[in-house]
């Protein structure tokens, strides 16, 4: 009886040893998927902030040389101009505990309540996301916009304008997202179609239309005269890094790994992404190839990305099928809302970015509610999901109005005060070097280092056309035609390299004594 006692203890105190184990097990494990969820946040937040990078480039590719210094430094401190905006209220006012429209904790992380460290992937996340949307803006502005300007509007866009919108559509407490009906009718945009791109599109809309064409964008008679921006290479490059990030973009919002069927949304949210934005480019690619006979790169990359911003607000839940035509859309809107812009509205926008942006983002939020599995009008024409289209677009007219609301104000403010755009002179000659002191191409970069012939060639160029009693301007936007020749100044560098691969012996004189004209 003595030994069967004993026995008994022992097995208890395994028991109580092995609860105790298990117990330490689901800690450790909560642990593990806590970090996880933090970890798998700030992997896509990096790729986010690294689109920055993709639309530095695209941007300075659709920009002409003598504005690149000044686009890149744009593209990189609204990438740090966020950061600080984003910091001190930003994140307070999307993301604080306040009411249905603004929250108001968290200022400058810990002024009037701590932001938890559990949440401090959510804010770096947040972030990322906010600097992107201002980053819609300044494409839009390229070449005309003044630092100051561009400073103010970068700081206002990510502390108050986006933050607020976020806020109610993203915020547990937000009106939007409290919806109707006990909850049973609500905004639904996952990863931002809306409260990112719609925003940053109707922010840059409205800031082209103040600013004003660059000079000579439309003709004496209001048609529109082609800018081209001088690299292409570069522009096809920016749009390769936003194709990866928009995947991170769409992939991250899901913002936790470690859930039952975490894994599958993910990956049919990545599937949707590329499968909108292949249909879309083909939707640019061919449309452009019937209108024009031309197989666009541009316009097809653009095309992409409006396929990519259209699936953001329903990656997650709609099939394969419905993302196809999500994204076929969304290519076929941005090339008529692109010459809507231009022709009708004749706003400049050089990057395209209001029909890529509002337009992808507007198409967004009522693709989802069309198309979205079992509950979409397409599956169910009943009143909750008419309702739930009702309500998108209520969440449309609301971000529409509050930010071109707010950027009237502000633009027109800068515009008054006569800092929104650069001079004449200024614009006429390139912001680079008398804003920045820093040209992208500067002439003295080029040569072998053998021989200066760079200076020798421009000099051969100004005496060509000085013989010839015309100056190197006609005043037809810095061009003089020379028989069938189109002689750019700003071009004169790439002709003296043409002429420097040529043969040693054609390279020792680079005027034609004879003839006095370039050897091109």
């Amino acid at each position: 009886m003595e030994n069967l006692t004993s026995n008994d203890s022992v097995a208890a105190a395994e028991i109580q040893m092995l609860l105790a184990a298990i117990e330490t097990v689901k800690i450790e494990n909560k642990l593990l998927q806590h970090n996880i969820d933090i970890f798998f946040l700030l992997i896509n937040a990096i790729l986010v902030f690294f689109m920055q990078c993709g639309f530095a480039f695209l941007e300075c590719g659709a920009v002409r040389s003598k504005n690149t210094t000044n686009i890149l430094i744009k593209n990189m401190l609204d990438a740090f101009v966020s950061g600080i905006a984003y910091w001190a209220i930003g994140y307070s006012f999307a993301f604080g505990d306040g009411n249905q429209f603004i929250g108001y904790t968290y200022f400058f992380s810990g002024i009037n309540g701590q932001i938890p460290d559990a949440d401090i992937a959510s804010w770096f996340f947040q972030f990322v996301f906010a600097a992107t949307a201002a980053t819609i803006v300044s494409g839009a502005l390229a070449e005309r916009c003044t630092f100051e300007a561009f400073l103010c509007y970068s700081f206002s866009l990510t502390g108050v304008i986006y933050p607020i919108v976020t806020h109610w559509c993203w915020n547990s407490a937000g009106w939007l997202a409290i919806g109707l009906e006990d909850g049973a009718i609500t905004y639904t945009d996952f990863a931002g179609s809306g409260v990112v791109h719609l925003l940053g599109g109707t922010c840059a809309c409205v800031g082209a239309f103040l600013i004003g064409p660059r000079s000579g964008r439309f003709d004496k008679h209001g048609q529109p005269v082609a800018i081209r921006g001088h690299s292409v290479p570069l522009a096809a490059l920016g749009g390769f890094i936003l194709f990866m990030g928009f995947l991170a973009f769409n992939g991250g919002s899901q913002l936790s790994l470690s859930q039952e069927h975490d894994g599958e949304t993910i990956a049919l949210v990545m599937m949707n992404t590329i499968i909108s934005a292949s249909f879309a480019a083909g939707a640019g690619l061919f449309i452009t190839q019937l209108r024009q006979n031309q197989w666009s790169l541009l316009i097809t990359l653009n095309a992409a990305l409006a396929g990519m911003v259209s699936i953001c607000a329903g990656c997650n839940v709609v099939r394969p099928w419905a993302a196809a035509v999500t994204g076929g859309v969304g290519g076929a809107l941005y090339i008529v809302l692109s010459a809507f812009v231009l022709k009708v509205l004749k706003i400049d926008d050089p990057l395209d970015a209001v029909a890529v942006h509002a337009g992808g983002g507007l198409w967004g939020l009522i693709a989802v509610t069309l198309l979205r599995q079992d509950t979409g009008i397409f599956y169910s024409w009943s009143s909750l999901a008419f309702k739930g289209l009702g309500w998108n677009l209520v969440g449309a007219v609301a971000i529409i109005a509050w930010s071109a609301t707010l950027c009237f104000l502000l633009f027109g403010t800068l515009k008054l005060s006569g800092i929104l755009r650069v001079s004449d002179e200024i614009e006429h000659k390139g912001l680079d070097i008398p804003k920045h002191g820093e040209p992208a191409y500067p002439v003295d970069a080029y040569g072998h280092g053998w021989e200066n012939k760079v200076q020798k060639f421009f000099d051969a160029f100004v005496s060509m056309t000085q013989n010839e009693g015309s100056a190197p301007f006609d005043g037809n936007n810095g061009v003089r035609k020379d028989g069938n020749v189109l002689h750019r100044f700003e071009n004169a560098e790439t002709e003296f390299h043409f002429n420097s691969g040529l043969s040693r012996d054609s390279r020792d004189t680079l005027v034609s004594p004879e003839s006095s004209t370039l050897r091109l």
